[in-house]
């Protein structure tokens, strides 16, 4: 019989596995762009269904076919803006100097930086929340159109056209769902040994050598699993919905309900469970060749419940 080869399945990629402070993530690094606009938004994961569409990329296998792929939909009611930051290099790094709520109030003559502090409106959407996610949008351009654009969205809504367009790919940043306190065998795939051995089935054969007497951090353990904060890059848009009504599944989607605002379709699967914030941005690793645009067909509107 040949030799079973069955490797950790945990990777050191994701060390160590951190559990997420918040319901949404940071986002530490921006994507710097020629032209100025906003380059993030912030939506509601709704749930998943699957379209079909006339493939029209040329060099594809199923050129001028019809082809069904799974999409994800997000709601994405307007944000609004909550203040400007101003920040200034020092040399021990980028620090906060100064934060406007009004237009009115000083704005400080030497900052080298702008964000805004844009704050969601969950209560337009069927969730059952009321508390707003307040996050941190950065701008794009150089530092006086940033402050024109800045002053131009301060305590103004922002929508999601006004980000994103259909076709583009986008980055999504999210916190996974959260599992629990998990053994070794689902949180690490370890092998499950026979009946026979001691102790225990579902565990490490081995914690490691007599020397040095310690259990070393790659050793697989139990623990808590999942709540992580996780990005996918280059997810494609495929649609910017203005009509929930052409999206809306009979009697609502599994958990979540009726989608109330604006919406969108993203190709494929994301990170967390439905109700869950999602951070968009614009993509830090954009490919060099955007597929065109495809016609969609058909949008499985059936409810799975």
């Amino acid at each position: 019989m040949p030799r079973i080869h069955s490797p950790k399945k945990g990777t050191m990629q994701f060390w160590p596995r951190k559990r997420a402070r918040r319901i949404f993530p940071r986002i530490k690094n921006w994507p710097s762009l020629s032209k100025t606009k906003i380059l993030g938004f912030i939506a509601y994961k709704a749930g998943m269904t699957h379209i079909q569409y006339y493939d029209n990329k040329p060099t594809s296998l199923t050129k001028n076919q019809i082809i069904t792929i799974p999409v994800t939909i997000l709601e994405t009611p307007p944000i609004k803006t909550h203040s400007l930051r101003f920040y200034k290099k020092t040399p021990y790094g980028i620090k906060i100097i100064s934060e406007i709520k009004k237009s009115d109030e000083k704005i400080p003559e030497d900052f080298d930086d702008i964000k805004l502090i844009i704050k969601t409106q969950p209560s337009l959407t069927g969730i059952g929340k009321k508390i707003p996610e307040i996050l941190e949008i950065a701008l794009s351009g150089n530092k006086d159109e940033k402050l024109n654009l800045a002053k131009d969205l301060l305590q103004k809504e922002i929508k999601i056209n006004d980000v994103f367009k259909e076709g583009q790919f986008i980055d999504v940043h999210a916190v996974t769902q959260g599992k629990g306190f998990q053994g070794a065998v689902k949180r690490f795939g370890v092998k499950i040994r026979q009946h026979k051995s001691e102790k225990t089935k579902r565990g490490t054969g081995s914690l490691g050598a007599w020397t040095p007497k310690k259990v070393l951090f790659t050793v697989p353990m139990p623990g808590k699993m999942g709540y992580h904060v996780r990005t996918e890059f280059n997810k494609w848009l495929l649609k910017i919905g203005n009509d929930p009504k052409f999206i809306n599944l009979k009697g609502g989607f599994l958990h979540y309900g009726l989608i109330k605002n604006n919406y969108i379709l993203l190709k494929g699967s994301i990170p967390g469970p439905v109700k869950r914030p999602i951070v968009l941005t614009e993509p830090i690793r954009q490919p060099k060749k955007i597929p065109p645009l495809p016609e969609i067909t058909y949008i499985s509107l059936e409810s799975k419940q």
